[in-house]
C-alpha cells in the first residue's frame, strides 16, 4: 500500500508515524510546503524573545532523521497543487526549482493545517506586518527585530500565541499594545479568570485594548500606524507608532 500525506508537522507527521507502526511494508510519502516537518509550535514566541536561544531547538525532527526512524519519505518545500481522485494521483510543485510532477497513491491523507487570518484591510501588505504560525514566520520576525530594533509593537489577538508574543516582546524591552476585539483575553476562560491575566499583563506594562477592532494600517515615516475602532465609535488612529506588528 502506498500512502500520500499532504502536510507535515503535528497532523501529517503523526499520521505517518502511526501508519508505519501499523504497517511495516507501506510506502509513505509526505509533501510539506514549508521547510520544516516537525517543530515545537508553542516555542516559537520564546525564540523571538530569546528564552530559546538555539534555532535548532525548535525542530523536533528533520526529513533525514524521520526517514531513518520511520522510513517515511519527507519532501519539504513541496506544494500539492491539485488532486485527481479518479486516477488516484496528486500534482506536486517543487517550490525551490519550480518542477511540477505527479505522484500516485492508494490512500490519501489531507493534513494541510491552517493559516493565519489576514483580513483584506487597508495596508495589510506592509512589510512591517507579520503573522506567526510557522518556523519561517518566527525567523522573519526575529530577523526584523535584530536588524530594525523596533521600539513598539502591536499584537492583534488575545489568545495563547498573542499573549506569548506580547510577553516575549516585552522581555526584549519593546513597548507592546495588545488589541482584542472581545471584552477579555483568552475567550475560553470565564471572565473572572481572565481578569487575572489582564492584571498580570498590565503589571508587566502591556497596554491592553479590549473591545477594539482593527480596521487597517498606514505606513508612516517612522513605522506603521495602526487604525483601530472602539465599539460603537468611529475609527481612530492609535497614537503610539507601531514598528513591528504581529498578527
Amino acid at each position: 500500500m502506498k500512502v500520500v500525506i499532504i502536510g507535515g508537522v503535528a497532523g501529517g507527521a503523526t499520521a505517518a508515524a502511526r501508519i508505519r507502526r501499523l504497517d511495516e511494508k507501506a510506502e509513505i510519502v509526505v509533501f510539506e510546503r514549508s521547510g520544516f516537518i516537525s517543530y515545537a509550535n508553542c516555542g516559537l514566541p520564546y525564540y523571538i524573545g530569546g528564552t530559546i536561544e538555539d534555532e535548532g531547538d525548535l525542530t523536533l525532527q528533520t526529513p533525514e532523521s524521520f526517514y531513518k526512524r520511520f522510513r517515511v519519505k519527507m519532501n519539504v518545500r513541496h506544494e500539492v497543487t491539485a488532486l485527481h481522485p479518479e486516477s488516484k494521483m496528486v500534482t506536486v510543485k517543487n517550490i525551490e526549482n519550480g518542477t511540477v510532477f505527479t505522484e500516485t497513491y492508494d490512500k490519501l491523507i489531507l493534513s494541510p493545517g491552517a493559516k493565519p487570518i489576514k483580513p483584506n484591510f487597508e495596508g495589510i501588505d506592509s512589510d512591517k506586518i507579520f503573522t506567526l504560525r510557522t518556523v519561517e514566520d518566527t525567523l522573519k520576525i526575529k530577523k526584523f527585530i535584530n536588524e530594525k530594533y523596533p521600539k513598539s509593537a502591536v499584537v492583534v489577538g488575545g489568545g495563547f500565541i498573542g499573549i506569548e508574543v506580547a510577553e516575549n516582546l516585552r522581555e526584549l524591552g519593546i513597548d507592546v499594545t495588545l488589541v482584542e476585539a472581545a471584552d477579555q483575553l483568552m475567550a475560553p476562560f470565564d471572565s473572572d479568570m481572565a481578569s487575572f491575566i489582564h492584571a498580570e499583563l498590565r503589571k508587566n506594562s502591556v497596554n491592553l485594548m479590549l473591545g477594539r477592532f482593527v480596521e487597517g494600517f498606514a505606513d508612516t515615516d517612522d513605522g506603521s500606524a495602526l487604525l483601530r475602532k472602539p465599539r460603537s465609535q468611529r475609527m481612530q488612529v492609535l497614537n503610539s507608532v507601531s514598528r513591528a506588528v504581529s498578527w
